[in-house]
């Protein structure tokens, strides 16, 4: 495959994937045309033209010429300069690795981080949250990621992949969509009585079986386990975790328990408020299902 064709399939996994459904994503992409095209001056220049055609700003490929033939690729979760390098060193051992595929992002994919927690309030909002608050409570987390990612050195992997010479993409939404919709499915179609059922059936994934051999196994830390699963809503994408104020608003919207990846002290402490399940299922065994089921 291209790489192109590799890129186009992210998007177009993670558009049918995506929480808000796919015609509200195509929306999104009308709408940014249609601003695009009354733009003008330094608004026009600078620009990000990609955000015509993906609605993932942190799904990107970060560098490389998108009519790459890609024969092999080497995939991870954190694919840094030491990974680089591994694919360098195997590379001259014959292996003929063609592209390095992250899920987390570098370079501008990581500064896309807060265009897709747009997806967020519209995702809880399907799921009952009032919409004009779900709205303001996320501001405040746009400019606090923003500002996180920004200052960071946001670009020294991607140098690393410029100066080896080997193509770099980063699938983030794109797959967090993607595991986010395979276990809401799960849940939909097994419908757990109870908090502890989540547990069981979370562990039926090879992912998280393997997680749990390593002593990390998906844990209920907010709730009892032998509280009513009741609704149960799957928080695992849009780039980075939403504001605990939703997991507070998540009981008067009928939901009984959350799913996420990770979850902070803030957020436990607020499900804890509320009366609220929250099942942490394990962030790197999460991620590895998203980027497996691409």
């Amino acid at each position: 495959m291209k790489l192109a064709e590799i890129y186009a399939l992210a998007i177009n996994l993670g558009m049918n994937a995506d929480p808000r459904g796919r015609a509200m994503v195509e929306q999104e992409l009308a709408d940014q045309a249609r601003a695009y095209a009354k733009m003008s001056g330094p608004q026009r220049q600078f620009f990000d033209r990609e955000s015509l055609i993906n609605p993932y700003a942190d799904t990107r490929i970060v560098y490389g010429d998108p009519q790459t033939e890609i024969s092999k690729l080497i995939a991870g979760i954190d694919m840094q300069t030491a990974e680089l390098l591994l694919a360098r060193q195997l590379n001259q051992e014959g292996a003929e690795i063609g592209l390095a595929l992250s899920h987390h992002a570098h370079g501008r994919a990581l500064l896309g981080l807060p265009q897709v927690m747009r997806l967020q309030p519209a995702a809880w909002t399907k799921a009952g949250l009032p919409a004009k608050e779900a709205e303001q409570l996320m501001a405040p987390r746009y400019d606090e990621v923003a500002l996180g990612v920004g200052g960071g050195n946001y670009n020294r992997t991607v140098d690393a992949a410029r100066l080896l010479g080997l193509p770099l993409m980063c699938a983030h939404t794109a797959c967090d969509n993607l595991v986010s919709d395979f276990i809401d499915r799960l849940m939909r179609q097994e419908q757990p009585d109870q908090a502890a059922d989540v547990l069981t059936l979370l562990l039926r994934l090879p992912e998280i079986a393997a997680a749990a051999q390593d002593q990390n196994p998906p844990r209920l830390v907010a709730g009892k386990h032998g509280h009513a699963a009741g609704k149960i809503f799957v928080d695992m994408t849009g780039g980075a975790s939403p504001p605990a104020d939703y997991y507070r608003l998540a009981v008067a919207a009928g939901i009984s328990t959350v799913i996420c990846m990770s979850a902070k002290r803030d957020i436990i402490d607020a499900a804890d408020e509320a009366g609220l399940n929250v099942v942490v299922a394990g962030h790197m065994a999460c991620d590895s299902i998203g980027m497996n089921l691409f």
